[in-house]
């Protein structure tokens, strides 16, 4: 079993920031970009297409050198003709090495996602090796302990717990997260930190869960990156994130790289498909990979231009090197550029 790297973004998936951290998880993975982005947090809204859309463009123009293959999943609503059961619909999530869920209601992606196929195979794609980044709701939705942001916020109900599609259930952790945790667009006049609950209610909210519980509060433009091949956890972005036990922050800031069980310990003891359907994980193990063995070798003309374009990029001149990317992909070749030097790959 190899886990995927999971991100952790408090907001600004579009951002400078966030697309750091896209990139930074699309060069470790192995073959083809194959990328899904799950619509269903913002199923509820009108124009939910265009608000997973946006994050659709904005990884076309981010990524183009890893040639993504890009796939928006429209499973909105259960029991709808876009429903998170329906096997065609979710049929890319089954291919994805790389998912993506973001904006929307936390409370309405639980109710949607629970007992699902998409929720079921987004849990075995990672436990399979896919890269995985939730932002702003999705990060609350997946917790084990979520607060309904915009029932108590927007409706004024009181502060209560709800439980969340707990990704780490199975991991035999008690983890949730808090996005927008230094939140100022209530300005002087109202505290809209901590998710825009501001401090007083959060503290009531943290009262209610149980002994033991971990909360990761993100800050705007800020994350976490686990990497659990190397065991550790990564800070990423503009600001902190806060490690929050016994309702007393511990203040992380970016840049830094601790040990993945600060957090607490990981464990899938049970194996690897625990808590998911034995049908969904055949599913999501039948995907084909890519095979090396059958990818021709580069003819010398695509190596003199991935050269030059490697020359081009040297000396800084952009214009030129995107025209010989460009040629390289009429010839079906994508260039990724990696630490380690620019990666030829069959388009």
């Amino acid at each position: 079993m190899s886990l995927g790297n999971i991100a952790f973004l408090g907001s600004g998936e579009t951002s400078l920031a966030g697309g750091r951290v896209f990139e930074q998880l699309a060069r470790q993975v192995e073959g083809p970009l194959r990328i899904a982005l799950l619509e269903t947090p913002a199923g509820f809204e009108l124009n939910s297409p265009q608000v997973v859309g946006r994050v659709a463009d904005f990884l076309k123009t981010r990524l183009q050198n890893y040639n993504p293959q890009i796939d928006v999943i429209a499973a909105r609503k259960k029991g709808s003709a876009f429903s998170p059961d329906d096997p065609e619909i979710c049929a890319p999530l089954a291919q994805a090495n790389f998912i993506f869920m973001g904006p929307g209601s936390p409370t309405y992606a639980i109710r949607h996602l629970t007992g699902t196929l998409a929720w079921d195979l987004v849990r075995a794609r990672h436990r399979l090796g896919a890269a995985v980044v939730f932002a702003s709701a999705a990060t609350i939705a997946i917790s084990g302990h979520a607060i309904p942001v915009y029932e108590i916020f927007k409706a004024g109900q009181d502060v209560y717990s709800v439980p969340g599609l707990d990704f780490f259930a199975n991991f035999a952790l008690s983890l949730s997260f808090v996005p927008h945790w230094n939140n100022t667009d209530g300005g002087a006049d109202v505290d809209t930190s901590r998710c825009f609950l501001g401090m007083d209610r959060f503290n009531e909210w943290c009262k209610l869960l149980p002994d033991g519980h971990t909360t990761i509060g993100l800050d705007e433009h800020t994350g976490i990156i686990m990497n659990f091949a190397k065991k550790e956890v990564q800070t990423v972005g503009v600001s902190s994130v806060s490690l929050v036990r016994d309702c007393d922050p511990k203040i992380l800031p970016s840049g830094i790289t601790f040990p993945l069980d600060e957090i607490g310990t990981f464990s899938l003891a049970d194996g690897p498909a625990t808590g998911i359907s034995p049908k969904v994980w055949e599913l999501a193990q039948s995907t084909p990979e890519p095979d090396p063995a059958n990818e021709s070798a580069p003819s010398d003309d695509v190596l003199r231009l991935a050269a030059e374009r490697q020359s081009a990029r040297e000396r800084k001149d952009w214009a030129a090197a995107d025209i010989y990317r460009k040629e390289l992909a009429a010839l079906g070749w994508a260039v990724q550029d990696t630490p380690e030097g620019p990666k030829l790959t069959k388009s």
